[in-house]
């Protein structure tokens, strides 16, 4: 079975991946920056007898990623599959999203990956075999307001991935982009809370599509997105990108069917023509509540 490095798996994906790929007998090298702040991954594997250890890792920092994988390394273990994971995000403005945030947004979801992936990639390429997997988000394929810093951080990752499987190609090495659309996690849900110290509207409203979501009744657990990446590992596929969970798709070809103009119109409409329109293109009831 192959041995698959994840990172960010304190919580959400990473943590229902880790534990999805450690029962299917994977040894899974589960990453996160603080091991001692979410133990609930480490106790359930031990629980379970699983194959999952826990590391230390914070993928924005040059020496943790050397670090982590040397460690693998000496004992005596190869990196299989990579699985970049670790990502954050939030709401804000282009104009009022502090700048530092929009860096730290980009640290981690883009230059986090390609750390991970400059470590790893050398020993994939001299044995030429791998496999490489990032996680995006629909929000690489469509970007709204007031998601422009993560979308940006997810765009930059969907071109960094179709660069890269090129490259890596003639080596043996896939490349899969994972798309999840709105998951059930503590970064999504966070989105559901309107804010109100904005001066634009996308930015106080965007949040009920979450809430909305949350609500369709349609489960969104993170287990959907871990089946798809063990199905991705283990089914040898060389497939580039792999939208997963509900609406993934469907959205992905809602904007599609949009000229960029008609985009950029409907994310401009006032509040009331614009619920309307979710509500109508999206089956979304995003109005506030009262």
């Amino acid at each position: 079975m192959p041995n698959v490095l994840v990172t960010g798996t304190s919580t959400g994906i990473g943590f229902a991946t880790a534990l999805e790929l450690g029962r299917a007998g994977h040894t899974v090298y589960a990453t996160m920056r603080n091991p001692a702040r979410a133990p609930q991954l480490g106790e359930t594997a031990a629980r379970e007898n699983l194959p999952v250890k826990v590391m230390v890792m914070d993928v924005d920092s040059d020496s943790s990623v050397a670090a982590a994988v040397r460690s693998i390394r000496a004992e005596g273990g190869q990196i299989d599959v990579l699985l970049n994971n670790a990502g954050i995000g939030t709401f804000g403005s282009v104009e009022e999203l502090p700048l530092n945030i929009s860096r730290a947004i980009m640290e981690t979801n883009y230059f986090g990956a390609l750390r991970c992936i400059q470590a790893v990639l050398p020993e994939m390429r001299e044995r030429e075999s791998g496999c490489i997997i990032n996680v995006s988000s629909v929000a690489g394929r469509v970007a709204n307001s007031p998601l422009a810093a993560y979308a940006a951080s997810k765009w930059a990752l969907e071109a960094l991935s179709e660069a890269l499987a090129q490259e890596v190609k003639p080596f043996n090495i896939r490349v899969a982009i994972v798309e999840p659309g709105i998951i059930d996690t503590p970064m999504a849900r966070s989105a559901e809370v309107p804010l109100d110290s904005t001066n634009y509207r996308q930015v106080r409203r965007y949040g009920g599509i979450f809430r909305a979501s949350f609500e369709g009744g349609t489960p969104r657990p993170p287990g959907l997105v871990a089946k798809a990446i063990r199905e991705i590992i283990e089914g040898g596929t060389w497939k580039l990108r792999h939208p997963v969970g509900p609406n993934s798709a469907e959205y992905i070809a809602w904007r599609k069917a949009k000229t960029d103009e008609e985009m950029v119109e409907w994310g401009a409409l006032d509040d009331d023509a614009w619920y309307e329109r979710v509500q109508q293109e999206l089956g979304l009831d995003a109005r506030p509540r009262e």
